[in-house]
C-alpha cells in the first residue's frame, strides 16, 4: 500500500513556501501532511496531498524542482506504547527508517505516521502480520 508522497526542493528565501502553497491552492490541492527538513541554503519540503499527480504538474509548470516518492503510512492508537511496537516491529525486521513524519487524524483516538524505510514490501508485511493498520493511498488522500 504505496503513498505518493512529494519532495519538493526549496531556497531557502523569504516567500517560498508561500509560493508553494499557493501554487497547490490554485490547483486545488489539499495537504494532508507536511514536514520540512533544512540547511542553512536549501530545505526538502514533504507533502502528502490528495491528488499527488496534479500537484507535480503544478509544482513544474511553476518552476519548481519536484519528486514523487513512495512512501508507507501507519494507523495507531494514539496512546503510550503504540508507535513503540510499530518501531519495534521494524527493528525485529532488521527494517531500517530514513525518515518519518506524524499527523492525527480527524478520528478521535488515532494517529497516523508516514514512514520511508529501506524494504517498503517487507516493512508492510511484518507490520500486518503484528497487527499494525496499513493506510491505503485512497485512505490518506480522502482524508
Amino acid at each position: 500500500m504505496q503513498i505518493q508522497q512529494l519532495s519538493i526542493f526549496v531556497e531557502n528565501k523569504s516567500g517560498r513556501l508561500a509560493h508553494i502553497t499557493e501554487t497547490l491552492a490554485a490547483a486545488n490541492v489539499d495537504i494532508r501532511a507536511i514536514s520540512v527538513a533544512d540547511t542553512s541554503d536549501f530545505g526538502i519540503l514533504r507533502l502528502i496531498v490528495d491528488r499527488p499527480q496534479d500537484a507535480v504538474k503544478a509544482l513544474r509548470e511553476a518552476h519548481l524542482t519536484v519528486s514523487l516518492t513512495s512512501v508507507i503510512a501507519i494507523g495507531i492508537e494514539d496512546q503510550p506504547g503504540a508507535f513503540a511496537k510499530a518501531m519495534r516491529v521494524l527493528a525485529d525486521h532488521s527494517i531500517g527508517v530514513e525518515y518519518m513524519y506524524a499527523f492525527i487524524s480527524r478520528d478521535e483516538g488515532r494517529a497516523y505516521v508516514i514512514l520511508r524505510v529501506e524494504d517498503s514490501e517487507k516493512a508492510e508485511a511484518a507490520l500486518k502480520e503484528n497487527g499494525i493498520s496499513l493506510l491505503s493511498a485512497e485512505e490518506i488522500y480522502g482524508m
